[in-house]
């Protein structure tokens, strides 16, 4: 593995996905390549299938799969279009699908792509450098009532209007173009009591913007459900999460989509005509070890939930 890099939850998504040989499974968020490695490693003469919107990540993981013993196809894109992507390639159904959320190591620790209120950088937070609107472009263009919004939804942050107002006041003086400002500036809007307890100020905020910049909750509802589509039957899906706004997602689609029948009660006979798709096989979902987070602890907050799909793949196709 890269220095740093360590697969979170790595044994338990293996005893969720059963990885074969000969199998095709489907890495949504391949990252530095460690969870995809143990799938093809488990799946000799098989395929393994990795995407990722981080360009610098997928070459890491390029070099890290050489040798793996099975196929290995790499594409920068979304996992949100895992269908398109399998159909422009010839790809049939996977057997198993992983989403693995939240910031690599490697994109963490590196000052340039402006994730860590610790190292000082460019306020960029974009997964995907070549697109779309930085963390700057939010923080310094965004009206309050905006960014307090986002800071509130995404971010879960108490103070969140407080730290829109100080925010736009500070951008008067000139553009909030670091972490180390934007740092700076919502330590200084957050009531000294508050910022004596619990984690770093910041850290609500930097979430917060680091979602709304990739629009990570829009494209985690549109992969699962493309995941959901695209699964042979039998197949099985795994998605770690990070906080509970990820988890809570993932959640409610399994058990939306283990639920089956949604006709109001008393009806006679079902008129919806709908039927459970998944089994959800983790009722609870799977936290690490206390020896995994003694020695990761970035993997303290990491939850995993797993499901399969139970119908045919009669009449669908991927996408």
């Amino acid at each position: 593995m890269a220095p740093g890099h360590v697969p979170v939850l790595l044994l338990e998504v293996l005893e969720a996905l059963r990885p074969r040989p000969g199998g095709f499974y489907l890495d949504g968020t391949v990252g530095e390549g460690g969870h995809a490695l143990a799938l093809a490693r488990a799946a000799p003469g098989g395929t393994v299938l990795g995407i990722d919107r981080d360009a610098g990540a997928l070459e890491t993981a390029r070099r890290r799969l050489e040798g793996a013993g099975c196929r290995v196809v790499l594409v920068h894109g979304d996992y949100a279009d895992m269908g398109r992507i399998l159909r422009e390639r010839g790809l049939g159904p996977p057997d198993g699908v992983l989403l693995d959320l939240g910031v690599s190591s490697h994109q963490f620790d590196d000052p340039e792509r402006g994730f860590s209120f610790q190292r000082d950088g460019p306020l960029d937070m974009r997964y995907d450098r070549t697109r779309g609107p930085t963390a700057a472009d939010l923080v310094n263009r965004l009206p309050a009532e905006e960014l307090r919004d986002l800071i509130w939804r995404y971010g879960e942050e108490r103070w969140a209007g407080r730290i829109a107002r100080f925010l736009v006041r500070a951008r008067r003086f000139g553009p909030i173009a670091t972490t180390s400002r934007l740092a700076e500036v919502v330590g200084q809007a957050i009531p000294a009591a508050a910022r004596r307890r619990g984690p770093h100020p910041a850290r609500r905020t930097f979430q917060a913007l680091r979602i709304a910049t990739n629009r990570e909750l829009e494209s985690l509802e549109a992969g699962l459900d493309a995941a959901l589509d695209v699964l042979r039957p039998g197949g099985r899906v795994a998605v770690i999460s990070f906080h509970s706004l990820e988890d809570r997602l993932v959640k409610r689609a399994f058990l939306r989509a283990a639920g089956g029948c949604r006709c109001p009660p008393g009806l006679p006979v079902c008129a919806c005509g709908a039927r459970a798709r998944l089994r959800v096989l983790t009722p609870r979902p799977i936290r690490p070890s206390a020896r995994e987070v003694e020695e990761n602890p970035r993997a303290r907050s990491a939850k995993l939930r797993a499901a399969e799909r139970l119908e045919s793949m009669a009449g669908s196709s991927p996408g």
